[in-house]
């Protein structure tokens, strides 16, 4: 659907908004406006969950896209490279998705066909096409997001496949891009390695000894606490506090799926 629209089109810009997204009155001008510069072939806006009150989940998944729009993505664009401009709310510049179709259409993971995680596949083409890609954190767009544990299970597991395959295709564009996105790359990655371990190891700890493992239990509470804390302060909104329930949910959930997509990745 998306490739029709593209060859079908005739404007200078293309927006790619997702069917359960509301844009605000201003969102299509203020990516325009970024898009002035001729080294930027990609813009996203910031996505808030349209749903957000109806449960504790999607309260949550509104301050996790907050997170990953203001601190990931605002992070990336300070060095020229959103490595992901994410479907609801995209603009492109139409030029270079006509230069960029034939490998976006024909995207291949180990010989098959994959055919998800479709916006962090074209941002990366971008990328290695030589173009900037940008977050514009005032161009606010409002996108349903799950209510149910298993709907976003389903979403995280869809997504965290498309992240490990895409993160290797990231790899040859990394060295030419600021080494803060190298760092940013690793980080994520490293990062949710260390916390896996750190839970195995816990685990282990209680099953040999019958004691719990406090030092793990403090440290990851300790670095919970901060990261709520800061982005309480960020954001002005003591509700940030409530992400510490996040932390659960990565330990007993996300962590478990990610380590099955890695597992099922073709």
């Amino acid at each position: 659907a998306q490739i029709a629209a593209i060859t079908q089109s005739s404007g200078d810009l293309i927006l790619n908004v997702d069917s359960d997204t509301t844009l605000a009155p201003d969102v299509v001008s203020k990516l325009a406006n970024k898009m002035r510069d001729p080294e930027v072939g990609a813009a996203m806006g910031q996505l808030k969950a349209s749903n957000q009150k109806d449960t504790w989940l999607t309260r949550l998944i509104d301050m996790e896209y907050w997170l990953a729009c203001n601190e990931e993505r605002a992070a990336q664009a300070r060095f020229g490279a959103v490595m992901c401009c994410c479907g609801p709310c995209a603009m492109y510049r139409r030029s270079a998705m006509l230069s960029l179709l034939d490998q976006y259409e024909t995207q291949l993971y180990r010989g098959k066909p994959s055919d998800f995680g479709e916006d962090r596949h074209l941002t990366i083409l971008m990328l290695s096409a030589g173009f900037r890609t940008e977050y514009v954190p005032s161009a606010i767009a409002a996108t349903v997001v799950p209510d149910t544990i298993g709907i976003y299970l389903r979403q995280q597991l869809r997504w965290a496949r498309s992240t490990f395959r895409d993160t290797l295709l990231a790899l040859p564009v990394l060295p030419g891009l600021d080494r803060y996105l190298t760092l940013d790359a690793i980080g994520q990655n490293v990062g949710l390695l260390l916390l896996a371990l750190s839970v195995l190891t816990g685990i282990g700890q209680f099953a040999l000894t019958a004691t719990l493992p406090w030092w793990t239990i403090l440290v990851i509470g300790s670095m919970t606490l901060v990261r709520c804390s800061v982005a309480a302060y960020r954001a002005r909104e003591l509700r940030f506090l409530g992400f510490a329930l996040h932390t659960l949910v990565n330990i007993f959930l996300l962590i478990p799926l990610k380590a099955y997509a890695l597992c099922t990745l073709s």
